[in-house]
């Protein structure tokens, strides 16, 4: 198998509270390959987001390697974990955290901005993946003119926009409908196949998680991998 563009291996990460230390995560290990497809279940406190957000670099756990695109996180700095997430991951949330006073096409360029891309490529980027989303007639609108599936559209384009190695998604349709959070499930694969990316997804719809490469569960901290039956 190809190398793996994320790998975790053995992460910790607990929470002090007045009882004492509350251990989320217990050596939690996982490897996501090019162009893989995972999703990750579990119950309700689990520790899914606190798994998404250390694998995609917005959190440090207590213990254990991160590998992003062949680079120890481990080793680096804030700021270089800060340029090595802009460069490798794209993130979905499941509140899409649009910048309300922004277009669709203006919220999909700023990362490229930031990453020291020129406005008209920033631009022209923006304006492609906007139409892979099917909102080429709304590149124009800001989020409060938007439905929720479009806003999380936007959110996925976003997430695309830097080229990273892997997009990872927390409950990305967990906040619409049965029929919208399906068509946003499948513009993400959509998306992630035509780019030739890998996907970890987490999400409570088993059917949705089903349809993916792999799927891998989340109980006591530690992860598992189930059957797709």
């Amino acid at each position: 198998m190809n190398k793996a563009v994320l790998e975790l291996v053995g992460i910790e990460r607990s929470f002090s509270q007045e009882s004492g230390p509350l251990r989320i995560l217990r050596g939690c290990s996982l490897a996501i390959h090019a162009g893989e497809r995972v999703a990750l279940i579990g119950p309700s406190g689990s520790g899914k987001s606190t798994f998404l957000q250390i694998a995609g670099l917005l959190e440090r756990p207590d213990a254990g390697t991160i590998m992003a695109d062949g680079q120890d996180a481990s080793r680096l700095d804030d700021t270089g974990r800060t340029l090595l997430r802009r460069q490798a991951i794209g993130f979905v949330y499941q509140f899409h955290h649009l910048l309300p006073e922004f277009s669709a096409c203006e919220n999909v360029m700023l990362p490229q901005m930031l990453a020291g891309v020129g406005r008209d490529a920033a631009k022209k980027r923006a304006l492609e993946l906007l139409g892979l989303v099917g909102l080429a007639q709304r590149v124009d609108h800001r989020p409060a003119r938007l439905s929720g599936g479009e806003q999380q559209r936007v959110a996925l384009a976003r997430a695309l926009a830097n080229k990273p190695k892997i997009v990872i998604a927390d409950e990305p349709t967990g906040n619409l409908d049965p029929e919208t959070a399906d068509h946003v499930f499948e513009v993400l694969n959509d998306l992630v196949a035509g780019e030739k990316l890998a996907l970890l997804m987490a999400t409570h719809n088993i059917d949705l998680a089903r349809r993916m490469e792999r799927v891998v569960e989340i109980r006591d901290g530690a992860i598992a991998a189930l059957p797709l039956t």
